[in-house]
């Protein structure tokens, strides 16, 4: 009985020796598929410079310029919004060309709810 408890507690130890495919250049699984974000309901501050921000949400609680482009945040009690502005190719104004939304808990919310939020925050503007 021993002898046949040493071979199950062996067999057991080398079944763990075991591999599955080996990942290399040849094989690696497909990346995954890249986050698509829509536009609609982004359009009242997409393409639009920092003023025409500050006159929708007010004043920004938030700005940082690096190197070429400039991000400015506004929060509400429901969300903290984050717009990215750049100058378009050629020079001129810089304006907003990616705009990121989260809960204040750091969980994901739709861009658009987030930007209906802050326009209503304090009465509305």
């Amino acid at each position: 009985m021993k002898r046949w408890a040493g071979l199950a507690v062996l067999g057991m130890g080398l079944g763990g020796c075991a591999t599955g495919p080996s990942v290399g250049p040849g094989n690696l699984p497909p990346p995954p598929p890249s986050a698509s974000y829509s536009a609609v309901g982004l359009e009242r501050i997409l393409g639009q410079p920092a003023n025409a921000l500050t006159k929708l949400f007010g004043k920004p609680d938030a700005e940082l310029t690096e190197g070429a482009g400039r991000k400015m945040q506004f929060g509400s009690d429901i969300c903290v919004l984050d717009a990215y502005l750049y100058a378009p190719k050629g020079g001129g104004t810089p304006v907003v060309t990616y705009v990121d939304a989260r809960q204040r808990n750091g969980a994901p919310i739709d861009r658009a709810s987030c930007v209906a939020a802050l326009v209503r925050r304090e009465g509305g503007r």
